[in-house]
């Protein structure tokens, strides 16, 4: 690595730098790396199966849970190590991130003392291999209506879990089919006929023999089109009994006379109190679609650093592909979203570690604004490694349909991430109904948007001031003219303001739109259907304001001169890239003239221009190891005339 390239690792590693280092080190490739060959769908569950038990041997695993439950409390540095696992092989990321973050966060988060004490340590040294079981056959994005019950027989004083049709079959379980012993199973609660919503129940699903237990039926998803070492499989309960215990009770208890309570009285309230504890699975998904993203453009950047194609009229020397305008343009300002969305899910990992390791009660706007920023982070990540590692393979030709070269797994592995941890369109809805309603009257249907009665350029103004406070950023878009200032399209100041326009635009016609479900006679659903599109607008607008603003505070940060200057650059990218491919809607809006726009796109050639000579480094600072990326993209063609 260069000088450079190292200036710009330190700032993008961030506030986790000594973790990425440790990780970096410490996970053998030997053993870590991806498969160098193919490999049967047993061998492969059972290779990351082993690696598991290997990463619980470095004591990585600890981090993630609070010291007064046996971690260590670094709930942020837990996080990072998990996304540094997506640069080796997704499958493990994957089965790691069902055991440790959302099993054992399940126990952590919405367990008590008594369930901490008696399943978390088995739970971090991985002896005791757990899974998830949220998903079902007939309902996904749908969790408030999970058919799986969980009833309380008070004769025995035990729960009696109950799968009563195929739709409440518990799918896709990440762990189920092969290794997990014990299921974090999500259940309508029930005692005395009366429903109490969603809670989370234990229930063991294999003995020590690995037999499934008595009333647990247990199947196997089979080949997937992606990770392949993952076990994912499907768990249906005929009347399973377990004791009353089991409840993971922090907010709802049953006690020894059969009676519930719960310190959130209200239901829906309840229910979205326990899913927002849970969400660092969500966050961990985001990281882990950008190690994947960072990976491909690590291998598609430097092949098209050394491979040749055509040579110009009279010269005997074949072009370089990333000497091709169409190629940069294919690659660098993907590579300057990744950049963004990299300081971005810094400040998010960040923000979700300061909110719950604070050991105070986490106030309702806190908590707010994680989970929304978890949601949009989430869905944004996700699509742009979809459409990154797509891009990366086509960039490659016929060497990137190569499994050695790791283009097609990373390409099947990620492709379930815009739908798992939550589908990107209702996360995209969630992160708009937060912006539309007050939080306190958020807790009702998801549907339900008709609290929004009040003045919308008033509420607008108030969720981009509330979600935008920094010096910085505001001391820069006032220091700008006009609409097209006169510094021209590299203006930071033009760039923020244009971002935050479009946002609070958008917001603004949203909610007059959906204030006609405040009329008595409205069809509340319809409205809001009429209107999804503009919702999901809104809210990617929202985001990409928050990455942009995430970006200009990571330069901030930059003490390296030339790594500043060069951050700088690449910044305009991903926000010139952005205003390009929406310049419809800034055209139509009357916020660029056609001029504008024209130079919009002119600048985006030249900054591709100018970071050409400096892509090597940029793709360089992302810091994975060579034993990682495990590919022949990376060797030079010698060529032989």
């Amino acid at each position: 690595m260069t000088d450079l390239s190292t200036a710009l690792q330190r700032s993008l590693d961030g506030r986790w730098a000594a973790i990425r280092d440790e990780t970096r080190k410490e996970l053998n490739p030997e053993r870590f790396a991806p498969p160098s060959g193919w490999l049967s769908l047993e061998d492969y569950r059972a290779r990351i199966a082993d690696q598991v038990q290997g990463i619980a041997e470095t004591g990585h695993a600890a981090r993630g849970f609070p010291v007064e439950m046996g971690g260590n409390g670094d709930l942020g540095g837990s996080v990072t190590a998990f996304e540094m696992l997506g640069h080796a092989d997704l499958s493990l990321m994957v089965k790691a991130g069902v055991h440790w973050g959302l099993f054992g966060g399940a126990v952590a988060n919405l367990g008590t003392k008594r369930h901490h004490a008696a399943y978390l340590p088995s739970i971090i040294d991985a002896s005791l291999p757990g899974c998830f079981a949220m998903t079902e056959t007939g309902h996904g994005s749908d969790v408030q209506s999970l058919g799986t019950t969980a009833t309380y027989d008070p004769a025995t004083d035990e729960l009696v879990v109950h799968t009563p049709d195929l739709r409440s079959r518990k799918d896709y379980i990440g762990g189920a089919a092969r290794d997990g012993r014990m299921a974090a199973v999500f259940a309508q609660l029930v005692t005395g006929g009366e429903s109490h919503g969603v809670h989370c129940v234990l229930v063991p699903i294999r003995d020590d023999a690995g037999a499934a237990m008595p009333g647990v039926t247990i199947g196997d998803c089979g080949p997937k089109a992606g990770l392949a070492g993952v076990d994912n499989g499907r768990l249906s309960f005929d009347h399973v009994r377990v004791p009353r215990t089991n409840l993971l009770n922090r907010y709802g208890d049953i006690d020894e006379q059969g009676r519930y309570t719960s310190p959130i009285e209200n239901q829906t309230r309840r229910f979205f109190t326990m899913l927002g504890t849970l969400v660092r699975g969500r966050i961990s998904v985001a990281g882990g679609a950008g190690a994947a993203t960072r990976t491909a453009l690590t291998l598609a950047i430097t092949y098209a650093g050394h491979r040749r194609q055509f040579a110009p009229p009279g010269a005997s020397d074949e072009v370089l592909l990333l000497d091709y305008r169409t190629h940069q343009r294919k690659l660098l300002p993907a590579l300057a979203k990744s950049y963004a969305l990299q300081f971005a899910q810094n400040e998010l990992v960040a923000l979700m570690h300061d909110v719950q390791v604070s050991g105070e009660e986490v106030e309702e706007h806190q908590q707010r604004e994680l989970e929304a920023r978890a949601a949009g982070i989430k869905a944004v990540a996700t699509a742009h490694a979809t459409a990154t590692i797509q891009t990366c393979r086509e960039a490659c030709g016929g060497a990137g349909y190569l499994a050695v070269n790791r283009l097609p797994a990373l390409k099947a592995d990620t492709d379930v991430f815009t739908t798992f941890e939550g589908d990107n369109t209702v996360l995209l809805q969630l992160v708009a109904k937060g912006l539309l309603t007050d939080y306190r009257d958020s807790f009702g249907d998801l549907d339900t948007l008709g609290m929004v009665r009040f003045g919308a350029r008033q509420f607008a103004g108030a969720v981009i001031e509330r979600t935008a406070a920094r010096g910085l950023v505001h001391r820069l878009i006032e220091s700008t003219p006009g609409r097209d200032s006169e510094k021209g399209p590299l203006d930071r100041g033009w760039q923020l303001d244009l971002f935050e326009d479009r946002e609070r635009h958008l917001l603004e016609t949203v909610a007059l739109r959906l204030r006609k479900a405040g009329k008595p006679d409205a069809d509340l659903f319809a409205v809001f259907n009429d209107a999804q599109d503009h919702v999901v607008a809104a809210a990617r607008a929202h985001v990409d304001r928050t990455i942009l603003e995430s970006f200009v505070t990571g330069i901030e940060t930059c003490t390296d001169p030339a790594a500043r200057e060069l951050l700088e650059r690449v910044c305009d990218l991903y926000a010139l890239h952005t205003i390009e491919a929406d310049k419809g809607w800034f055209l139509e809006h009357g916020r660029i003239t056609p001029a504008r726009s024209k130079q919009v796109t002119a600048t985006v050639n030249d900054l591709c221009a100018a970071l050409r000579p400096h892509a090597q480094d940029l793709v360089d600072a992302f810091g994975i190891p060579q034993a990682w990326l495990a590919s022949e993209l990376l060797d030079p063609i010698e060529t032989t005339r």
